[in-house]
């Protein structure tokens, strides 16, 4: 029997992108499986009812919940929609294990399969069902379009009658897929671009782009992709550099993240007081407490004339691209289950493995097990 695939509206607030576009879910009809949605679940991205060709769309979250095998998600469910699933049902989706570690414990409780694409092993074969890689893309390009209108100069070089305006300096911190997104998008804004990180093998990236590499003479490359926590004297190494570049520089953009971590500090308070007044500080990584000291989530704030912006929104603001990356993210994780319209976990599949986060009730990720049961 073919299995349902169910989507339904998001219920976190602001959240605009969906979990499944039109095109995906006809590409999942062409895998045999029933495809329900709930009604105006795009709406807030600009995919409407009538293009959803291969889906059934249903009134009311109830009935959906009822009829799902497989539930696709952006956001965390809520503790209500996991008491809706039926016990056996796999939920996939962001799920923020280490802010809802009572959500955790009920996925588990309910032996809901859940599988959290945060959690996707960054490996070549699971490159297409990386969505924290195609979100941070859209968010390094949207903040610097952010920086620019917050910004009170011109990123170009501009030759008037009024006189030579000297192009922009931008300074991007940390280079990840939103860092090299945000060096590639102020170079095409005609700024002067610096990109550090402190895994040194990002140099050669920075530079493929245009920017100068800022080199502060520390190798930090750790696992997964991401660098290790620094040292107290690398910290002191990289604040002492960095210092110099901040503040000569008009825009500065902090891209460094980590997953279920507290964002590095980077950025201090006296660094941005060493800013022109009218520079703009775009800290991406507000959402785990910010690169710069001075950051607060979701608000700009303006400290001795320097604006500095912590947004944890962008990719949802570029709803329409985000959701079809995200939506083809998810069916490529999705295309490895289902054959012949039939649900068939391969528990050997170091993919499905590595972004499994609840199973036959146990949560099978680690750290997070021990976030919520405790050390054994």
């Amino acid at each position: 029997m073919p299995i349902c695939v169910a989507v339904p509206k998001e219920q976190t607030p602001d959240e605009r992108r969906v979990a499944l576009v039109p095109d995906i879910a006809g590409r999942l009809a062409k895998l045999g499986v029933t495809v329900v949605i709930e009604k105006d679940v795009g709406k807030d991205a600009y995919f409407m009812d009538e293009t959803y060709k291969q889906a059934q769309i249903i009134e009311n979250a109830d009935k959906l919940y009822q009829q799902a095998d497989v539930v696709l998600k952006v956001q965390p469910p809520t503790e209500a929609e996991i008491e809706q699933m039926k016990e056996g049902t796999v939920v996939i989706g962001f799920m923020a294990p280490h802010r809802n570690p009572e959500r955790v414990a009920k996925l588990r409780d309910k032996k809901i399969t859940s599988l959290a694409m945060e959690l996707v092993p960054r490996i070549s074969r699971a490159q297409s069902m990386d969505a924290l890689s195609s979100q941070a893309a859209i968010a390094g390009y949207k903040a610097v379009v952010r920086a620019a209108d917050l910004a009170s100069a011109f990123f170009p070089m501009l030759t008037t009658a009024a006189g030579t305006i000297r192009p922009a300096k931008v300074l991007v911190i940390g280079a990840g897929v939103a860092g090299l997104q945000a060096i590639a998008t102020a170079r095409r804004l005609g700024a002067i671009v610096e990109g550090y990180d402190v895994r040194a093998a990002t140099k050669e990236q920075v530079e493929s782009l245009g920017a100068k590499f800022v080199d502060i003479e520390v190798k930090a490359e750790g696992e997964g992709g991401y660098a290790r926590e620094l040292t107290e004297e690398e910290k002191q190494q990289q604040q002492a550099i960095l210092a110099k570049h901040v503040a000569a520089a008009r825009v500065v953009i902090t891209t460094a993240a980590i997953p279920g971590r507290a964002s590095p500090r980077i950025i201090t308070k006296e660094m941005v007081e060493n800013m022109a007044p009218g520079s703009v500080v775009i800290d991406l990584a507000a959402e785990g407490g910010g690169n710069c000291e001075l950051t607060q989530a979701n608000e700009t704030i303006d400290h001795q004339g320097v604006i500095i912006h912590g947004p944890t929104d962008l990719p949802q603001r570029t709803s329409i691209h985000a959701s079809e990356m995200y939506s083809k993210n998810l069916f490529n994780l999705l295309s490895l289950m289902i054959e012949d319209g039939e649900l068939k976990i391969d528990w050997t599949d170091e993919v499905i493995v590595g972004s499994s986060l609840t199973h036959a009730g146990e949560i099978k990720h680690a750290p997070t097990r021990e976030l919520v049961e405790g050390a054994k």
